[in-house]
């Protein structure tokens, strides 16, 4: 009797080992874990600067050239990414150095012109393609430009300064170097209504109608 019993004890004792051992030969299956939902690279607040240059053109009764020089300010603008597609609104506020001088005589009255844009900003919406870290865009709206005009002569000078409103059209493209922060190339085409002002019964007629390049930096809440 004993015997049988320990013979039926290690017949169960070889059966648990072989059942064991082949447990641990199967494949064991790896927990699997959802992905975390990934943040639209371009959805949300940014803010940045921007430098540049503008020429645009200025007429007078005797000439015809081109006001130019340096421009500089800063933007403002929130973005919804939707796929791929971005859609944005955009302010910005800029200094510029454009002027343009040009003298001339008319009916025997040698006359100086002053052509000046001292600052513009615009608001606009935008629209882009997101490549990955690359976002090419068009964007448009209205802007208002500061312009003055000053023509003297002898015996006399009359001058008027406004702000006055535009229309903007244009396109870029942003990179997203690293995370949070861009930068961008745009190009900008501002026009505005004309200002006139007369002079000893001489009209003198100014417009600001700009082109713009600015190179800027954003940062990317």
């Amino acid at each position: 009797m004993v015997k049988r019993i320990l013979s039926s004890a290690i017949l169960v004792s070889a059966i648990l080992s072989t059942s064991n051992a082949f447990a641990a030969d199967l494949p064991m299956n790896a927990p699997t874990y959802a992905p975390a939902p990934q943040h639209p690279l371009w959805t949300g607040f940014y803010a940045g600067v921007n430098v540049g240059g503008a020429w645009g053109s200025a007429g007078t009764p005797f000439s015809s050239s081109d006001m130019t020089g340096f421009i500089g300010g800063g933007q403002l603008g929130y973005n919804w990414q939707v796929d791929q597609v971005v859609f944005g609104v955009e302010g910005d506020l800029q200094g510029s150095s454009q002027s343009v001088s040009a003298s001339g005589v008319i009916a025997g009255i040698p006359f100086n012109v002053d052509q000046k844009v001292p600052w513009f900003g615009t608001v606009r919406g935008r629209l882009g393609y997101a490549a990955g870290s690359w976002l090419p865009y068009v964007t448009g709206g209205v802007g208002w430009v500061s312009y003055q005009i000053d023509v003297s002569a002898p015996g006399g000078s009359v001058s008027d300064s406004t702000t006055k409103a535009a229309w903007t059209l244009g396109g870029g493209v942003e990179w997203m170097f690293v995370p949070q922060w861009s930068t961008k190339l745009e190009y900008l085409y501002m026009a505005t209504g004309d200002t006139s002002v007369t002079l000893f019964g001489t009209a003198f007629t100014g417009h600001a109608q700009d082109n713009i390049i600015r190179a800027g930096v954003n940062y990317h809440f």
